[in-house]
């Protein structure tokens, strides 16, 4: 298992060892004490799964306030997505910066987003499921979002289209305008 840090302070990209031979593939998806040696500890306590029929779904960006924040680790297992974690930590010196990767069921890529980032994903292909663990329930009242375009931001989504979008992220606000309660460093 190969662990990258990215720009942002504690999203990093986990690319699993991947063995095969004449009958297909295996490989480690998740190893708690692979994670912890590199300083990495979570404790998942439940695994969810998405499917998006279109190519150029976006979902996103969400994320739960504290204190039912969560963090996730994301994988693409069918098709491709454009994978996204935005700062929104108040005081960070990256605040309002993001990263993306490309997670698709080839490469196999990972994305760990910590709590106090905002998540979104862009599909690049059609009928894509995405799978990912949270060590954080599902909190409705604590559930929030940002506009996936918001200029503040400047997220360069790999395709110019017109994404499908939920209604509750076409009225998602601005970051400025967002209810947030993360902290840097808390």
């Amino acid at each position: 298992m190969k662990i990258s840090n990215t720009h942002l302070e504690g999203v990093v990209v986990i690319e699993p060892a991947v063995f095969g031979d004449h009958r297909g593939w295996f490989m480690e998806t998740y190893n708690e004490k692979e994670l912890l040696k590199h300083g990495i500890d979570v404790k998942f306590i439940q695994d969810n799964q998405s499917f998006s029929a279109a190519k150029g779904t976006l979902r996103g960006l969400h994320y739960q306030l504290n204190p039912k924040s969560q963090t996730k680790l994301v994988r693409c297992t069918k098709g491709a997505i454009y994978d996204v974690a935005v700062d929104i930590r108040i005081g960070s010196p990256t605040f309002g910066e993001w990263f993306g990767i490309e997670l698709t069921e080839e490469n196999k890529k990972q994305l760990l987003v910590p709590k106090g980032f905002a998540h979104g994903f862009l599909t690049l292909s059609e009928d894509v499921e995405v799978q990912y663990k949270v060590d954080e329930l599902y909190a409705p009242q604590h559930d929030r979002g940002i506009i996936w375009n918001d200029p503040s931001i400047g997220i360069e989504w790999p395709m110019d289209i017109t994404p499908v979008l939920s209604v509750k992220d076409e009225q998602a606000p601005l970051l400025k305008e967002a209810q947030n309660n993360f902290k840097y460093g808390e």
